[in-house]
């Protein structure tokens, strides 16, 4: 059987966050496109979500690295640029981005942080199929060189590079204009410095950036507008938005994220466009993207 020439990852961001997404994740490879999905060390629900990856072969389970808006794996005493006095990260990225510009994060930290959180997901069984990041902090200079050299060291074959769409969705003004664009721009560097250490990306890149939802409609359209090769769509879906908006901190609709991966209307128009919902580890079995 010939394979199809377009792909398509629909992945599953912030796997192990919450129980609540992780039932998302499994209702989305039962019941929809979704293949892949990206596992939070440092999340509440971590070993839910390896359960359900280990009783779940269709999922390719990536590495959801995190230095924002989440819990660290070491003690906050050894990463103390990293976090706040509450110990956890920063919530905001920008607040991350800014003291990383400012020469106030410690670089040591951050491999040592991400380190250990490669750490216990390989411990957990997980060999994961590919690396990205809570609110792309992987593309920043100087996170990128060391998330690159974990990833050779960790033979992880694929990363994401989020090409941010200047346009996709509603129009948030010039800040968002400029802030996408930079993201862009980050985004294409590191895809570049990625192929240098032979590590895979994605050839497009989709996924709303400022986060509004991938709902139905939106995900349709990326569906059919696909062209040969292979495209990621960065997902963040969960089963209840009244519980999941207050414990992540994100007035997001995760509900209707849900929705998309499963809609039968989705599933019709990849068979009708010739895209095959796969995860990453084609980059693993060595095929060209």
């Amino acid at each position: 059987m010939q394979r199809a020439l377009k792909r398509i990852i629909v992945n599953a961001d912030d796997f192990g966050r919450h129980v609540l997404i992780n039932r998302a994740v499994e209702r989305g490879v039962q019941d929809g496109v979704l293949r892949s999905a990206t596992l939070m060390p440092g999340g509440a629900a971590f070993d839910d979500a390896v359960l359900l990856a280990q009783r779940t072969p269709a999922l390719g389970v990536g590495i959801h690295l995190t230095l924002v808006n989440g819990t660290p794996v070491l003690p906050p005493r050894e990463i103390p640029s990293l976090v706040t006095e509450a110990g956890v990260f920063y919530d905001d990225h920008n607040v991350f981005a800014v003291h990383l510009l400012r020469g106030q994060v410690n670089l040591d930290e951050v491999r040592a942080e991400l380190a250990a959180q490669l750490r216990r997901v390989e411990t957990a069984g997980i060999r994961p199929t590919h690396a990205d990041s809570h609110q792309h902090m992987h593309v920043l200079p100087g996170v990128i060189d060391i998330v690159l050299d974990l990833c050779t060291a960790a033979a992880i074959p694929a990363m994401r590079a989020p090409r941010a769409p200047l346009f996709a969705g509603a129009f948030g003004g010039v800040g968002q204009l400029v802030g996408r664009a930079g993201l862009s721009v980050l985004a294409r560097r590191a895809a570049v410095m990625a192929r240098r250490h032979g590590i895979r990306t994605p050839d497009r890149f989709a996924g709303i950036v400022a986060g509004e939802a991938m709902d139905t409609r939106v995900l349709t359209e990326i569906v059919r507008a696909s062209v040969d090769g292979v495209t990621e769509v960065m997902m963040h879906p969960g089963t209840d938005n009244a519980v999941l908006i207050p414990a992540c901190l994100w007035d997001h609709d995760f509900e209707a994220e849900l929705r998309a991966v499963c809609a039968p209307e989705v599933h019709d128009v990849c068979a009708a466009a010739g895209a095959e919902p796969v995860n990453f580890r084609i980059f693993a079995d060595g095929e060209s993207a």
